[in-house]
């Protein structure tokens, strides 16, 4: 009796301790509250999940809430699915990085064409002129985005938007451009025969099973795809995201996913299950200001006087939020999907960071 009342001690307070939350989440729970925070948010360390929880509402018009297995836009997440795509195409022999766009689009009219390699696209230095020049919230407001609030095909972004002069010697500046990625996605298209997304799903989708993951489309209702919203002006009151057409982003920021299918596609990409470890290495080679091929990439970076190696792969358009934050040195990941403006994810990410690894 006293064996069997000492087993109900020791296993009441076992789950009791696992039952307490951590001083990290605490945090985020707390900052989320705060910061009016509405995703979902998943850590994983060593492969193992750690934390995962949702916040706020997937729809505030009928308070459908946040779950594990909302989608979300995942925005510029999108340009990382697309560097690995070309850069497996790189290790089948089907592409040379150090190739123009016109050896694989020969019909391309850009002046970029004969002078831009397929891998000064993925590292952003093209010196092509930016396609969202001088855009921002107040001219978004007042005049509208004709590149994206209108529709318009791959084929057609690319002949208007991202066939510009160049600005800049190429391989000499960064530059973040959504077209160098439109431009990729129609390079795959070439290549492969096939559409950017049947592509997508043949290489990395089906493969690691992200049943949850896709490219969006107007025209298609997706199911459980979180509505997004933003902050128009400094009252910060949540309005609803300007119409856009999300497909315009096309392969540089299109897809939808859960935190779910991006931590399986990291676990993935870091594991050496997409490439091979000297194709990441070369795509965690950084150029200028940090970017690698499809991400940024920041050695020695500060964690509670530590230092590590992150490599990170934020996206954001207008109330669609996302971040795929990853150490290499423990093989530890944060992932934060969002579908409202309100959160610097940049910041958020690297405050988790600071408390998870103390």
């Amino acid at each position: 009796m006293r064996k069997l009342i000492l087993i109900i001690t020791i296993s009441t307070f076992i789950n009791d301790a696992f039952a307490q939350p951590s001083k990290a989440a605490l945090f985020i729970d707390s900052f989320a509250r705060k910061n009016n925070f509405n995703g979902t948010i998943l850590i994983k360390e060593n492969s193992k999940a750690v934390y995962k929880k949702s916040f706020g509402f997937a729809n505030f018009a009928f308070k459908v809430p946040n779950t594990t297995d909302t989608k979300y836009k995942v925005a510029s997440i999108t340009k990382a699915f697309t560097a690995v795509l070309i850069l497996q195409l790189y290790e089948q022999g089907k592409i040379d990085l150090d190739k123009t766009i016109t050896t694989y689009l020969p019909d391309y009219k850009g002046a970029a064409g004969d002078k831009v390699s397929v891998k000064q696209l993925l590292n952003m230095t093209s010196g092509m002129r930016n396609m969202d020049e001088g855009l921002t919230l107040e001219s978004a407001l007042k005049s509208g985005i004709p590149q994206y609030q209108l529709p318009h095909t791959p084929n057609e972004m690319l002949a208007t938007y991202c066939s510009d002069t160049l600005v800049s010697k190429p391989g000499t500046r960064f530059d973040y451009n959504n077209a160098e990625y439109i431009i990729l996605g129609k390079i795959i298209e070439t290549v492969t025969g096939k559409s950017f997304g049947e592509t997508l799903q043949e290489k990395i989708l089906k493969p690691l099973n992200l049943l949850n993951s896709g490219m969006i489309t107007q025209e298609k209702i997706i199911d459980k795809l979180a509505d997004t919203y933003f902050y128009r002006d400094a009252s910060k009151v949540l309005t609803n995201d300007l119409p856009v057409y999300t497909n315009n982003w096309y392969a540089a920021g299109a897809m939808y996913s859960t935190a779910d299918d991006i931590a399986k596609f990291s676990d993935a990409l870091f594991g050496r299950k997409l490439l091979k470890q000297e194709t990441l290495n070369l795509m965690f080679t950084a150029a200028h200001d940090e970017y690698g091929l499809g991400v940024w990439v920041y050695k020695d970076y500060d964690i509670n006087k530590k230092m590590f190696t992150i490599v990170k792969r934020p996206g954001k358009i207008i109330g669609a939020q996302s971040m795929l934050f990853h150490i290499l040195e423990n093989n530890s990941t944060i992932i934060i999907l969002s579908n409202t403006g309100t959160v610097d994810l940049d910041k958020f990410a690297a405050n988790i960071a600071e408390e998870i690894f103390r």
